[in-house]
């Protein structure tokens, strides 16, 4: 039953999205890319690694890099406590966990639902955020994990050779 609610709601443009907090601001993602969410779990540094990589944890026997959402977005670092989540999202061929303050909603969107980024966005922001939605008072970032996340120049050059 599930999965033919599933292609009907694709079938109507309908999609699912996973909202969650970051600070007082609120972004979401397409639920598909998440594969579970889990309490906090304290991550083992990699030295050398970008400022927004907390570290990296054991998931079941793989090791999945945490990226802390809220310096990976342009805001200051994350200080987990046990109430912070991590979702545990594939992104392209990665699987990476996004520490977050919270999941606050699912959501079930349009593309009519969706605004255009201000002007008033940054580059940054631009690469990121492909809309915002407006929905019960709250603005909330429509945020594209795989802008985000991109594939380096190096790995598709060592792959083409």
């Amino acid at each position: 039953m599930s999965v033919s609610y599933a292609v009907k709601s694709l079938s109507q443009g309908a999609r699912e999205l996973i909202a969650f907090r970051i600070g007082d601001q609120e972004f979401c993602v397409n639920i598909m890319s998440v594969r579970e969410i889990r309490g906090w779990t304290q991550a083992t540094p990699m030295p050398h690694a970008p400022a927004y990589v907390r570290g990296v944890i054991n998931l079941r026997g793989a090791v999945l890099p945490i990226i802390d959402m809220s310096a990976r977005l342009g805001m200051k670092e994350t200080e987990p406590t046990p109430r912070h989540v991590i979702i545990v999202a594939q992104v392209k061929s990665k699987v990476v966990g996004l520490l977050v303050e919270a999941v606050s909603d699912i959501l079930t969107i349009t593309d009519d639902n969706i605004q255009p980024v201000p002007e008033v966005s940054s580059d940054l922001e631009k690469q990121y955020a492909r809309g915002i939605l407006a929905i019960d008072k709250r603005m909330i970032c429509l945020i594209e994990l795989e802008a985000l996340f991109p594939e380096k120049a190096h790995d598709k050059e060592s792959e083409a050779a």
